[in-house]
């Protein structure tokens, strides 16, 4: 008899990382922006060494800046960088033609982190989630201006059926199994 194993845990060969919005001048507003941008910078890392690809929005950059240096710089070079006026990142036809290819390749689990969690974070996953797409919001790496928006977000997520995880939830479910030189690598990211 086979063996069945949960389908709530994430894939890496199934998943994508999406990273929301994390711009110049709106991460110094959100409420402890620099824990956020530390876990997301943690995921985006750990994407790059487990080849999991990586799509970053930019919401009005000429008025909101681009992606901090912190998140741009620890980038997978493949990374794509879409530029949006939407609140839903699905709603922009680029972002959604890249990540229809990931959906057609077998990459339907979507690993959402960035900003702001009751704003383009929600309306974001809610249409992935209509779409079909498994739907993974990463707590820690997500963040509003007020820390009520951001709870009523997470509330709502829960309501809506939308998983919410930590980076290291994310990360030891892409691993799998220790004791490889992934494991090694990956592990040290958040020791």
């Amino acid at each position: 008899m086979a063996r069945q194993f949960s389908p709530a845990l994430l894939q890496r060969d199934r998943s994508a990382l999406v990273v929301i919005d994390m711009q110049e001048r709106l991460m110094p507003a959100i409420a402890e922006g620099e824990a956020v941008t530390h876990s997301a910078g943690i995921l985006i890392e750990a994407a790059r060494q487990l080849e999991v690809p990586v799509v970053v929005t930019e919401q009005y950059p000429k008025g909101l800046g681009s992606t901090v240096d912190t998140i741009a710089s620890r980038l997978p070079n493949d990374a794509a960088v879409v530029e949006k006026m939407t609140f839903s990142a699905a709603r922009n036809y680029d972002f959604a033609s890249k990540i229809d290819v990931f959906k057609a390749g077998g990459r339907d689990h979507i690993v959402i982190c960035g900003v702001e969690s009751h704003v383009c974070v929600m309306q974001t996953a809610a249409d992935l989630d209509a779409q079909g797409y498994t739907v993974y919001i990463v707590a820690d790496a997500c963040g509003s201006r007020a820390p009520a928006s951001k709870d009523a977000a997470l509330a709502r997520f829960g309501a809506l059926g939308i998983s919410r995880v930590t980076t290291e939830m994310a990360l030891f479910e892409w691993l799998e199994v220790a004791g490889t030189p992934e494991f090694k690598a990956v592990s040290r990211l958040v020791k």
